[in-house]
């Protein structure tokens, strides 16, 4: 789907109104995306709902790291709404079985956008549109500089 996106002058950003049912940051719309994570919840692992999830061209590890990219915001999203609204989630566990019993619907995404909207800013995608929440990554380590190369000096270098 194509979103328009608009300048604002006095704060020199781009802006764009994303409609209810896309995800943001991610490629479909949040049933998609729900969809997946809650095939994730029936299974026994990450593995064997990417094997169900997957295509026919995509090979098993491609397909758990795509399942694993929409797994963990959303997951990072759902506790973060579970622990801002206690009077409708407490003592519950945060998973799309549970928001969608709860809600009493078939799409949990959808329906918890609705309950935050004063709190998108900060949520993680898909569901909100705060930053992403990223894996810590170990830092490289510089490498050490190399030693000038053994040998008289170019003609023409300073003495």
């Amino acid at each position: 789907m194509r979103i328009a996106r608009y300048y604002c002058p006095e704060s020199h950003e781009t802006y764009s109104l994303l409609p209810d049912c896309l995800s943001s940051h991610f490629r479909g719309d949040l049933a998609d995306v729900e969809e997946v994570v809650a095939i994730v919840e029936a299974s026994k692992s990450v593995e064997a709902a990417a094997n169900i999830v997957r295509s026919i061209e995509i090979s098993l590890p491609c397909a758990v790291r795509w399942v694993r990219r929409r797994l963990q915001p959303v997951r990072a999203a759902l506790l973060a709404i579970f622990t801002l609204l206690p009077q409708i989630f407490a003592g519950c566990t945060p998973s799309v079985g549970e928001a969608r019993r709860i809600l009493c619907t078939t799409s949990a995404l959808p329906s918890l956008r609705e309950l935050s909207a004063d709190r998108l800013g900060v949520l993680p995608p898909p569901l909100g549109f705060g930053p992403r929440v990223k894996p810590r990554r170990r830092r490289r380590q510089r490498r050490e500089r190399r030693q000038q190369k053994v040998g008289a000096d170019p003609p023409g270098y300073p003495v």
